[in-house]
């Protein structure tokens, strides 16, 4: 998995850098594990815009992962490595023993006619999922569960992994992306190894019209608007804007969002680093 840079030759490839693709080795999705995916424009059922900056992209199908990874007692054996316009990892279409197709989120380093497995007593190998209980400490897992058999929650995106920390009586604690450290079930699943893709964060559009394929439409800054538009707009010359906040006056930069009730608090051991 690498990255192409492109030439100079035209503005728009001046600073484009794309995935090469060179890890995908099917172009055509398995249609039975598609689904239709509506674009919204960025407006609720009454036509009202809720969400601005959202409008246009390229047609695309939902591809259906298994998240919860729960077919048990059965291998499976990679059929293909895909691109998924959904999300920023990759993911593999696999077959089990009886014959079912099932998307997964590929991990780093899968190849086409591996073999993989999930349940309790399986081997903790690259794109094996098992039980926290049964991961040796300090390795390396994404898709992790909050509750059993809730499915993956945690660490999907390319290249994103937590490490398996320790394991104190029914919790086991785990180092996540963000640095924060936190408490999870051992009874919860993880996908031993790292999400696929890990050069994902050195992409670079390069033009505005890559942006629009994606469905994101020009975003406009809040100072350069006028006081009734935004709380950082108006004033004479080009006024910096005060304290950064939201358009509806929500503070940014440093102000916790968190709710400080949340049940999940007492799960947390280490914050995120700012």
């Amino acid at each position: 998995m690498a990255v192409k840079k492109y030439k100079p030759v035209t503005p728009g490839q001046r600073n484009k850098v794309i995935s090469a693709f060179d890890d995908i080795t099917c172009k055509t999705p398995q249609k039975s594990l598609l689904e239709p995916l509506k674009r919204t424009g960025g407006r609720n059922n009454t036509g009202q815009m809720t969400m601005r900056y959202i409008g246009g992209g390229h047609k695309k199908m939902y591809r259906i992962v298994d998240f919860r990874r729960d077919k048990d007692n059965c291998t499976a054996t990679v059929l293909t490595i895909e691109y998924d316009p959904n999300r920023s990892a990759r993911i593999a279409l696999v077959q089990y023993e009886d014959g079912e197709k099932r998307y997964i989120i590929a991990p780093n380093g899968l190849k086409v006619g591996q073999v993989i497995a999930s349940g309790s007593g399986v081997a903790p190998d690259m794109g094996n999922a098992l039980p926290l209980a049964e991961i040796p400490v300090g390795t390396l897992v994404h898709n992790i569960e909050l509750r059993p058999g809730q499915g993956a929650a945690m660490a999907r995106s390319a290249g994103t992994f937590a490490q398996l920390a320790a394991r104190e009586g029914n919790y086991a604690v785990l180092r996540l992306p963000s640095g924060e450290t936190r408490m999870v079930l051992v009874s919860c699943r993880a996908t031993v190894g790292t999400v696929s893709n890990p050069e994902h964060n050195l992409e670079s559009y390069g033009k505005a019209g890559r942006s629009r394929w994606l469905g994101r439409r020009p975003h406009n800054r809040g100072v350069v608007m006028n006081p009734h538009d935004h709380p950082m707009g108006g004033g004479e010359g080009r006024a910096s804007g005060g304290h950064p906040r939201s358009r509806k006056g929500l503070p940014a930069k440093g102000y916790k969002t968190r709710n400080p009730k949340a049940t999940s608090n007492k799960f947390i051991i280490e914050r995120r680093k700012k």
